[in-house]
């Protein structure tokens, strides 16, 4: 690729940031690459040649970096969407689903005393405000993206006692022998 945009003069802020990125080793690997790209380009590298200094094939992905470099700066080095799908819903929408998450669940209306993904998937589907086509998947990601552990968020009722559904409504069951089976 002909190299039609120039990378612009780097500043002295921009070329240390660059500097200590193209070195660091907690940095995602694309970005050192993307660093170490840059830097080459601005010693006077060509576009293949800093491919191949940033561990590359492409020289044609260097000339669209240096293009989105010049126009955004540091920032375009920062991984953008990879692909697939699009985020289907906004953060408040998965705000709400982590709302829902944290609240205790109510045996009576939610129809349990613990969450599972089922369980709160129906308790978002049905509130009010609510996400009517929202999958157990989604509710799954939402939470471990806000970095729930499923265990450590979890609501447990005393052993021995479960609420039951019956056709006369709910019963809470007791197991006389807990205590045993607990040692």
């Amino acid at each position: 690729m002909r190299q039609k945009e120039p990378l612009r003069a780097l500043s002295a802020d921009e070329r240390g940031v660059l500097g200590r990125l193209s070195r660091s080793g907690r940095e995602a690997a694309v970005v050192v690459a993307r660093a170490k790209a840059l830097l080459a380009v601005a010693d006077g590298a060509r576009y293949t040649a800093a491919a191949q200094a940033a561990g590359r094939q492409s020289g044609d992905a260097v000339g669209r970096l240096v293009a989105r470099f010049n126009a955004e700066g540091v920032a375009a080095l920062a991984p953008r969407h990879g692909g697939g799908q699009p985020a289907r819903y906004t953060s408040a929408e998965r705000a709400r689903i982590l709302a829902e998450a944290a609240r205790p669940p109510t045996p009576e209306p939610d129809g349990t005393a613990t969450w599972s993904l089922v369980t709160l998937q129906r308790a978002v589907r049905r509130a009010p405000d609510g996400l009517a086509q929202v999958s157990t998947f989604t509710i799954w990601c939402v939470l471990h993206d806000a970095g729930w552990n499923w265990q450590r968020t979890r609501t447990w009722r005393p052993t021995g006692m479960a609420v039951r559904r019956r056709k006369a409504g709910r019963v809470t069951v007791h197991d006389p022998d807990a205590e045993a089976k607990k040692g």
